[in-house]
């Protein structure tokens, strides 16, 4: 049976055209629940409606599964409208992985309502990054971590290793790429990562800083440390790059533009998310069975007494969809159940097999159907186990305001604007300044 939930009027504009129904096969209508799940954009790799109509037909409850914006940005938008005005038109909603703190007044406690099991063998670095005061405002669905893809053809070729430090890979990419454009391929590059001003950047840059050493931009107390030697050394690296082994156009490159310059044969490394893999090898790829994948590259040997983060290491960036309930939910019992059906580890093999996205149980990366239907898996779980969160929880509802300002400096440096010691010095007063709310 399809249904929908009727909208206030100031969400009926909001939502016109995303409802995409649902179905259930109730045995005792009078006793079932109707639950509205806000699920990914509805395209094929939106895999939510296929597990929540299920879910109905398991339990007998009703569903209803509305499709929202692609956009991060804008679903947050939606989300904050609908949240703020305590609508009850959606119970459980998909959130990115740095918005519980963000939203975490409008959301339930999960571990009020579900067994304490029901988070077992999710990686812990999730849960944290989940858990408010002491609240589990949601459970981790799939996860990312940015890592490093590479031509295998060509490091052979030219006789190179894959780097293990960024100062490799900056010198391996000038000497590759110049040996690929004296062969005729004029419009070769080196290195391309995503360099808009936006949270792909902070992504980037935090990966640049952690891994020299340079801390976490806030550490976990809430205390600012971007204000050091390492972190501006990290950042005037990665602005030496551009217009030598990055493009200039790397300015305005998101995760898309620099796939497809990667995929269609014009780059040596790439740094991106784990769905490039599928992408890269796939029918029509123009380097499909020349690509290899492996962690991010470290800063400088040698300890970091100057900086918080100590010595260098490889980081990588943690990325990821997670389930909530909203605390407006008339049936926030039934909510956290479909929550829990989700995220259990037989849905997340399911996932990953079907949809090729990251489960969050470690146990899966051992699994082998989950390994056959994608190799990758395997390789992806030491760079998850380390990878590092953004400091979304620590500073909660001001987590944009701190991304803003981190990647827009961080843009100024790449641009030439800004060196790196003058970006960091300025964010710390920024942020110190925002550090009051906190």
């Amino acid at each position: 049976m399809k249904r929908s939930t009727p909208l206030l009027p100031a969400h009926r504009r909001l939502l016109a055209g995303l409802l995409l129904g649902g179905s259930a096969l109730t045995a005792q209508q009078a006793l079932a629940a109707e639950i509205s799940i806000a699920c990914g954009p509805g395209d094929a790799a939106d895999y939510c409606p296929v597990l929540a109509e299920r879910w109905a037909e398991e339990t007998g409850h009703e569903v209803n599964v509305v499709s929202t914006p692609n956009d991060a940005t804008e679903k947050l938008s939606l989300y904050q409208q609908l949240l703020g005005s305590q609508s009850t038109d959606i119970d459980v909603l998909m959130i990115d992985i740095v918005w519980p703190g963000l939203l975490a007044d409008h959301l339930v406690d999960l571990s009020e309502y579900l067994p304490a099991d029901a988070t077992e063998g999710i990686f812990p670095a999730l849960i944290e990054n989940n858990t408010v005061d002491g609240k589990l405002m949601a459970i981790p669905w799939f996860t990312d971590a940015g890592l490093l893809y590479y031509r295998k053809d060509l490091l052979e070729q030219y006789g190179h290793e894959v780097p293990e430090t960024w100062q490799e890979l900056t010198e391996t990419s000038r000497e590759v790429q110049a040996a690929e454009r004296e062969a005729g391929n004029d419009g070769f590059w080196g290195y391309t990562f995503q360099g808009r001003a936006y949270e792909g950047l902070t992504t980037n840059a935090l990966e640049w800083v952690a891994s020299h050493g340079g801390g976490t931009i806030v550490d976990d107390e809430g205390n600012v440390t971007i204000n050091n030697p390492r972190a501006a050394e990290a950042l005037d690296l990665a602005a030496s790059w551009i217009d030598d082994i990055s493009p200039e156009g790397t300015l305005n490159h998101t995760e898309e533009e620099t796939r497809g310059i990667f995929q269609s044969g014009n780059a040596l490394f790439l740094r991106n998310w784990p769905y490039v893999w599928s992408l890269a090898n796939g029918e029509g790829s123009e380097v499909a069975g020349k690509v290899g994948m492996a962690p991010l590259p470290r800063g400088p040997e040698g300890p970091g007494d100057a900086a918080p983060g100590g010595e260098s290491r490889s980081v990588a960036t943690l990325g990821g969809w997670n389930w909530a309930v909203s605390r407006y939910s008339e049936h926030p019992d039934v909510a956290a159940d479909l929550v829990a059906y989700l995220t259990a580890e037989a849905q997340q093999k399911e996932h990953a097999i079907e949809i090729g996205m990251n489960p969050t149980i470690e146990a899966l990366y051992e699994d082998e159907e989950v390994l056959a239907s994608n190799p990758s898996m395997g390789e992806l779980y030491e760079t998850l186990t380390n990878g590092v969160p953004r400091p979304a929880t620590v500073t909660g509802s001001d987590y944009p305001r701190v991304s803003n300002a981190f990647f827009n400096r961080v843009h100024s440096v790449l641009s030439g604007d800004l060196d790196g010691q003058a970006a960091v010095q300025q964010l710390e007063g920024e942020l110190r300044r925002l550090s009051r709310r906190w």
